[in-house]
């Protein structure tokens, strides 16, 4: 049985992101500041939360998609972040494109709270995102990124899902990717 994944940020690369979780057969809970996005998914069978909060109560396997690190600070740490109700062994894995230093600190705050994440930027832009076919580049612990690599298959190209290194490597990767 597949693992419910929850998915937080739901904009231009978020939504087909999701949509290819639900197409791949993942139990999906949705929150994103927008509620149209949140309303198109559960149409396709997703379930909505009320908050970042809510899809760490209901989720152990969560993907943010989020525009920038203060954003993501602020869905994983602000009052009722994810990391207000996180599970023990939940595993983040944030596709943002945040700073190394920022990915690293949040991946020790997850670690204090006995979860896990990943910093696992992506390119390929909303074509990539809408077909399925985004290179993921995944910094962080190596059993996290076995356990959550169908995920990430779901949701971009299995050949170009690749772990590059610990904790930042994701984002510092990306940031050559993108040079």
């Amino acid at each position: 049985m597949r693992p419910t994944v929850g998915f937080i940020g739901l904009g231009l690369m978020g939504r087909p992101m999701a949509k290819n979780l639900l197409t791949a057969g993942f139990p999906v809970v949705v929150h994103s500041r927008s509620p149209a996005p949140v309303d198109d998914l559960v149409a396709h069978g997703a379930e909505r939360a009320a908050s970042p909060a809510g899809v760490a109560r209901r989720a152990t396997r969560i993907v943010t998609m989020l525009p920038d690190g203060t954003d993501v600070e602020r869905v994983l740490e602000g009052p009722d972040g994810v990391f207000s109700a996180i599970q023990p062994g939940t595993i983040i894995i944030d596709c943002s494109s945040i700073a190394p230093a920022a990915a690293r600190r949040l991946a020790s705050r997850a670690s204090e709270a006995g979860a896990t994440m990943l910093d696992a930027p992506v390119s390929g832009g909303e074509i990539g995102a809408i077909s399925g076919t985004l290179s993921i580049m995944v910094g962080g612990d190596e059993e996290a990124f076995r356990e959550v690599k169908p995920i990430l298959d779901a949701m971009g190209n299995p050949e170009k899902v690749i772990r590059v290194g610990g904790e930042g490597a994701g984002q510092i990767t990306k940031v050559c990717n993108q040079m």
